[in-house]
């Protein structure tokens, strides 16, 4: 006696369709979420424990301890600040500024004038540090 053996059937899944949902979803979570922006004003901070040396810039702004501002050696107020760099924004080359404060002065003043430099146009902000010996 002779028995018949069955041959078991290959079971094909076909995830062609299942791409195509999954690649459906993930447009639809990419176009449904919302990308919140919190206010603040950006900065490149250096990953490294020591200061990266950046090339002198033809824009400096100074503020000394008392909250003198002073823009190339030239003094401003902090009214007329935004005007002056309004002005010589055009002349700025890649339109970045350096921001050298004296570190007794106050850090509500130095984020005033952080602020007064984003709404004049300036793209790109360096905070000048002195390297520790």
């Amino acid at each position: 006696m002779q028995f018949k053996i069955k041959q078991k059937k290959k079971i094909i899944i076909n995830i062609t369709s299942l791409i195509d949902v999954m690649f459906l979803l993930l447009i639809f979570l990419l176009i449904s979420s919302t990308f919140l922006e919190q206010p603040g004003i950006k900065l490149e901070l250096p990953e490294t424990k020591n200061s990266d040396t950046v090339k002198q810039r033809e824009f400096t702004l100074f503020v000394d301890k008392e909250g003198k501002i002073f823009l190339n050696k030239t003094e401003v107020s902090e009214v007329e600040l935004e005007e002056k760099i309004k002005k010589v924004l055009p002349e700025m080359k890649d339109k970045a500024i350096i921001l050298k404060a004296d570190n007794k002065t106050s850090h509500g003043m130095v984020v005033k004038i952080m602020d007064i430099i984003k709404k004049s146009g300036v793209k790109k902000l360096v905070i000048g540090t002195k390297n520790e010996s």
